[in-house]
């Protein structure tokens, strides 16, 4: 994938320009994507000037053109990744990266776009950071190696920050999209790592692997580890995310009981699950992505959950019961309203499942996904607040209740905008990014509230389901197109207002939704109901 870095755009010489279009084509809030020298650009209308980006979102290479455009700002349709059109600057998550910007001039009517030649295979950019200033003291410390500490330590360097930043993590992996895990069990390490191993050397940015951390002492402002090192901290962001719920029932600590939450237990359910049978304990998105991902490989696919359908509180039933279907159609069998109640095994490895109604799975591997817990033992003897859940808690910028200790990503309650500041935990990855760079922005005294609206999707079977808000409380479900015939947009209804939105084959309805409720417009029950939705692209 190509990489410009800021410095590099400057360059005038040997510019390629084409003619893209019209200026009649296009009216201001329109956009068009054009193709200068086989590189795709976004050609934007805004306040009746023409703009020009890269037209392939930085996250995965998603075609911006079919985005949402809100005044000067794209979001993409698939994941929700958000650019500002002027300068190009990713303003939302997830991805880490900018687009490249072009030079575009009107001239007797006509649109031209100028590319230098050196940038015509650069699909993305890389925001201009500092590094480490040698014989630096100050110290940030991350704990914990995901989205949320990778968006914090750039964001540090992007503003200037040249203290030292020390990343720790008990994974044997520095950052990596973990949504992959669960959808792509056998992909390479290298293809899913956030950076290659020198942009961190680059930026001066220390990534601790395979180390975890036991205890924090704020008083002295150090952090003990597993192996008994010390490691002092001026500030310090706790990003340790969440694990998976273990299994509490007979027989689930034995050989071939599973639960995913690293890049090694990825492989080992892809290559146990090969050719054997197969059950699945638990209908959350997790179970249900990897139970997709066997169905095709597995000798067998079995799944129980203790609802009647797949996703049922979360996104209702009428949408459980489509994915449900799907699932079905490829061999994959469903015992729903039902529970685990013992693992059976042979020699010390599972052999079968039985559930509370007496039926019996067979069984050669087992995958648990039943929900998580926050990684915040570490934090016991501390005045750090947590919650009922132990999740932190952190305020509008991310601050704990402890001097110079931030919290960011899934192991936190934060304050969400979109509810009028109601302590919300969501394990969404583009929340987590945001959190990163909020944390960073007010560790470098930027004052910054954390406003992102929520943004989540789920893949299987080769499609993808979109969502956007908060639907917790939900009282009613508006359906645009038929959930049936597996097109459609779902509002989510709460004191007559929409609070989320979900979509299937429906693009980039829910990116609208997106940018609208990130603008704080209200979203009525009347509008959901109304046959015209053009107000979705106001």
């Amino acid at each position: 994938m190509s990489t410009l870095q800021d410095a590099g755009q400057s360059g005038e010489k040997e510019e390629v320009t084409e003619l893209v279009c019209q200026e009649a084509d296009l009216h201001d809030g329109q956009m068009k994507e054009v193709t200068v020298q086989d590189q795709k650009v976004l050609v934007v209308r805004t306040q009746g000037q023409y703009l020009a980006v890269g037209g392939r979102c930085s996250h995965y290479n998603a075609p911006l053109i079919k985005g949402a455009l809100v005044g000067e700002r794209v979001r993409c349709p698939f994941h929700g990744a958000c650019f500002n059109v002027r300068t190009g600057d990713i303003e939302d998550y997830p991805g880490l990266d900018s687009l490249p910007t072009y030079k575009v001039k009107v001239e007797d009517g006509n649109v031209y776009v100028s590319i230098n030649k050196k940038s015509l295979k650069l699909t993305r950019r890389v925001k201009e950071m500092c590094t480490l200033e040698p014989g630096a003291k100050h110290t940030v410390l991350l704990v914990g190696g995901g989205p949320a500490a990778q968006v914090c330590a750039e964001t540090l360097r992007q503003n200037c920050y040249q203290g030292r930043i020390i990343m720790i993590t008990k994974e044997s992996l520095p950052p990596y999209d973990k949504t992959k895990l669960s959808k792509v069990m056998n992909v390479e390490s290298s293809s899913i790592q956030l950076r290659p191993a020198e942009f961190y050397q680059q930026y001066g940015i220390e990534v601790w692997t395979n180390k975890e951390v036991v205890s924090v002492n704020p008083a002295d402002k150090v952090v003990k580890m597993s192996d008994g090192a010390v490691q002092h901290y001026d500030q310090l962001l706790i990003s340790t995310g969440c694990r998976a719920r273990p299994l509490s029932c007979p027989g689930s600590d034995l050989k071939g009981v599973h639960l995913l939450q690293s890049y090694d237990d990825a492989k080992e359910i892809h290559s146990s699950g090969a050719t054997q049978k197969a059950v699945v304990i638990g209908a959350s998105f997790i179970g249900v992505e990897v139970a997709a991902y066997l169905s095709d490989k597995a000798a067998s696919v079995a799944l129980v959950g203790p609802t009647e359908y797949p996703f049922e509180k979360s996104l209702g039933p009428e949408i459980g019961k489509m994915c449900m279907e799907m699932l079905e159609e490829r061999n994959v069998k469903f015992y729903m309203n039902s529970k685990v109640t013992e693992i059976r095994g042979e020699n010390g490895k599972v052999k079968e499942v039985v559930l509370n109604n007496g039926t019996v799975l067979e069984a050669d591997v087992v995958i648990a996904g039943i929900g998580v817990i926050p990684n915040t033992s570490f934090l016991a003897g501390t005045e750090i607040a947590v919650d009922s859940k132990k999740a932190v808690i952190v305020d509008k910028f991310m601050r704990t209740n402890t001097a110079d200790i931030f919290g960011a990503g899934d192991v936190t309650s934060f304050p969400l905008t979109l509810r009028g500041g109601e302590q919300v935990n969501i394990g969404h990855w583009q929340m987590s990014q945001a959190h990163g760079k909020v944390a960073g922005l007010n560790m470098m005294k930027k004052p910054t509230p954390i406003e992102s609206v929520p943004f989540f999707w789920t893949s299987f079977l080769g499609k993808s389901l979109r969502y956007t808000g908060y639907g917790e409380g939900y009282t009613e479900i508006i359906f645009k197109g038929k959930v049936e015939d597996r097109k459609f947009l779902a509002f989510y209804i709460k004191n007559d207002v929409v609070v989320a939105a979900s979509s299937f084959m429906f693009d980039p309805a829910v990116a609208q939704v997106a940018e609208l409720m990130s603008k704080g417009s209200v979203i009525t029950k009347a509008q959901a109901q109304a046959d015209d939705l053009s107000w979705l692209q106001m």
